[in-house]
């Protein structure tokens, strides 16, 4: 190789990423052989890689050892015992109280969506928070209640509990699934939502089990975005009643957005004045904070103001000194009970009734929390075990659901505040969880009387960044018209439906559009730039030029029983052998008729497999069928630039099947070039000679 410059000190111009940016006058030339596949694969040596089956069962043997078992499945005993308190714990100190702070208001808020009691908030905060430090990998995401995930589940609870307004009326008298009395009348929200979790957390350990950590991947960005906006609307209509304080009877799980609107016009008449003054103060004030407040604290400060702790103590102040229950009629919280509840077995027997709905709810949370933890794992540089995560999350969902917890997910604010806050490792949870301890104890009683418009408006404010996440589809509509496609058919559904079918729908979508790209995949002919070996586009390079009766077909994609006859059909119309039969019609694929003058035209027709990433069976029968085509016109067909598994893939075929692939490769497409040119040189001469 000879490499030129043409002075030292151009060698000093980097560009801003600090490499040596390309200039003209750099040139290398190669002096080689032309090579066939073959060829280059004993000249280098080429072996196809083994894995012996005993060398893979001692690997497998040597890493379930003892110490790495405890340590991949505990990595509570990796930083914990190199935990500096010098650097990390004031920082996890600040933190944890702060996320604390937002655990109250919040925890008592969602609980709601639940359709539960607000102190299960309270108790998400604590049990199943103390797990995820355990077995967690993530030290930034805050765990415990997030909007969706209860809404979700709030929607299992409203089909499966017989009396909702059968709950536990003191949290150290916990109810007695064997009596007679609850076995006649049926299931209560806090029994249906405990055997939810459950269901969740053994779905997330079973995937654990079987290392389905990738599965969240399932879970695209635009359905994931199109998902939770919409959701955002169905807890937007579950909060009105609150929030206006009206009584709207029960609607069916199908269609819960319009028809509680429809049944909210109905009684608008009938609307609490004091909820709407109460809920518009209680947005007001926190939206001001979250908008003006919080941006000027945030650069003074990285503890934030507490708005919401505020709003819920106001409330309940407001409600306690001025009567506002027996005054205008408010409706309160109620009931708050003091210590911790007593362990509870879930209704097991009720698990297949909920199943599918469990399992929506454990690829929604697994996904919306590795979300959040991968986003904190880039920016602080460390990784995350995807399935060290559903070890944590349910084995965290399983004990919890013995305290009547709803399912746990990541919730977007906290974390970010925890983050922000100085959070270095799980200690910030820990802290967290103990003074939620301190409040289940001792401060519970005090919020009895807190207004739950007031809860309402909390929640709604909340909702501010889903909401804006309509956005996202101008987003996606200018990346790609599919995701923008998948985006709306997965918020559409969602909001005028259910969240389930929603869910499906946009699964479908999702599924749909994978499908829809590998039926359009990237091809073109290439040309060459002249003097160089580069083959380039020609429809986007006009400097490169086709050579005279070669055309060079480039196919980006998988070649499989899917895409097969697409291939074929594409192959053929770019090298001219299927030409519009009728110039008016040229989009018109039935109008397509061979050229059986073709070989005047195209002597050589080389597939540039340098994209190719995979090829199956059917894929391969597909090639030896245009060969066959191609070769009875009388052109030469050769492959160039395919890799190692798609030559091992096509070397199996051929051992197995009766129709073999047999046609020349090459390394590259310029290898393939100069052999034809060559073999077609010597052609002529040899037909000089004998004339």
């Amino acid at each position: 190789m000879k490499n030129t410059d043409t002075t030292d000190s151009e060698k000093e111009k980097l560009n801003p990423n600090g490499w040596l940016s390309p200039r003209p006058s750099q040139q290398f030339n190669v002096i080689r052989r032309v090579y066939q596949q073959d060829t280059l694969n004993r000249d280098a040596d080429y072996q196809v890689p083994v894995k012996p089956l005993g060398k893979r069962c001692k690997k497998a043997v040597r890493s379930c050892g003892f110490g790495s078992c405890l340590s991949n499945s505990l990595p509570i005993t990796r930083w914990l015992p190199r935990y500096r308190f010098g650097d990390y714990l004031v920082g996890d100190l600040v933190a944890g109280a702060t996320t604390a702070v937002m655990h109250i208001p919040q925890g008592m808020a969602y609980a709601l969506l639940a359709e539960v009691p607000p102190i299960v908030g309270l108790y998400m905060a604590f049990f199943p928070v103390l797990l995820y430090v355990v077995f967690g990998t993530s030290p930034h995401v805050s765990m415990g209640t997030f909007a969706v995930a209860c809404l979700m589940a709030g929607k299992v609870v409203l089909q499966h509990s017989t009396h909702p307004e059968l709950i536990i009326a003191n949290a150290t008298a916990a109810v007695n699934v064997t009596d007679p009395v609850m076995e006649a009348t049926g299931y209560s929200p806090l029994q249906v939502l405990s055997i939810v979790t459950l269901t969740v957390g053994l779905f997330q350990a079973i995937m654990w089990a079987l290392r389905l950590g990738a599965v969240s991947t399932l879970l695209s960005e635009p359905l994931v975005s199109g998902f939770t906006t919409a959701a955002s609307f169905h807890v937007m209509a579950s909060q009105l009643k609150d929030i206006f304080g009206v009584r709207i009877p029960k609607t069916g799980p199908n269609y819960k957005v319009v028809l509680t609107l429809i049944e909210m016009g109905r009684n608008i008449s009938a609307l609490n004045w004091a909820a709407v003054v109460i809920s518009l103060v209680t947005c007001t004030i926190i939206a001001v904070n979250n908008e003006i407040l919080k941006p000027w604290v945030s650069k003074r400060s990285r503890v934030p103001v507490p708005i919401e702790l505020l709003a819920i103590v106001a409330g309940t102040l407001a409600s306690q000194y001025a009567h506002l229950k027996d005054t205008y009629g408010i409706s309160l919280v109620g009931n708050i009970p003091t210590g911790l509840p007593v362990p509870q077995v879930p209704p097991i027997e009720l698990a297949p009734s909920i199943a599918l709905d469990a399992f929506t709810i454990t690829m929604v949370t697994y996904t919306i929390s590795m979300s959040m933890a991968l986003i904190f794992a880039s920016k602080e540089k460390y990784e995350i075990d995807a399935n060290q995560e559903l070890l944590a999350l349910g084995a965290s969902n399983v004990f919890g659901s013995f305290f009547s917890c709803a399912p746990m997910c990541a919730s977007l604010s906290r974390s970010y505040i925890q983050y922000q806050a100085g959070s270095k490792t799980g200690v910030t949870s820990v802290v967290s969880a103990l003074l939620i301890l301190c409040v289940l104890l001792w401060v519970g009683p005090f919020f009895e009387r807190l207004p739950r418009a007031v809860l309402a408006s909390i929640i709604v404010v909340s909702l501010k960044g889903m909401f804006m996440q309509v956005k996202d589809l101008k987003k996606f509509w200018r990346l790609s018209q599919l995701d923008a496609c998948v985006w709306l058919v997965t918020f559409l559904v969602t909001v005028l439906v259910n969240i389930d079918i929603g869910l499906g729908a946009g699964l479908v979508a999702s599924v749909g559009a994978l499908f829809a790209r590998s039926q359009r995949p990237y091809t073109c002919l290439l040309g060459r730039v002249l003097d160089t070996d580069l083959y380039l586009d020609i429809k986007r390079y006009r400097a490169a030029e086709e050579i005279p009766g070669i055309k060079i077909f480039h196919y980006c994609g998988g070649l499989n029983f899917a895409s097969k006859n697409l291939f074929r059909d594409t192959l053929f119309r770019k090298i001219g052998y299927l030409k519009p039969a009728d110039d008016d019609h040229e989009t018109d694929s039935d109008t397509l008729d061979f050229d059986s003058n073709i070989s005047n035209k195209v002597q050589c027709v080389i597939i540039d497999a340098t994209a190719l990433s995979y090829v199956d069976g059917p894929g391969i029968k597909s090639l030896v069928s245009a060969q066959r085509e191609l070769t009875h016109s009388r052109i030469t067909v050769l492959l160039a630039g395919a890799n190692g598994p798609v030559l091992e893939m096509i070397e199996r075929y051929n051992r197995l099947e009766s129709e073999r692939l047999q046609l020349d490769t090459f390394p590259t497409v310029h290898d393939a070039v100069v052999y034809h040119n060559m073999l077609h040189n010597k052609k002529g001469q040899e037909i000089a000679l004998s004339a």
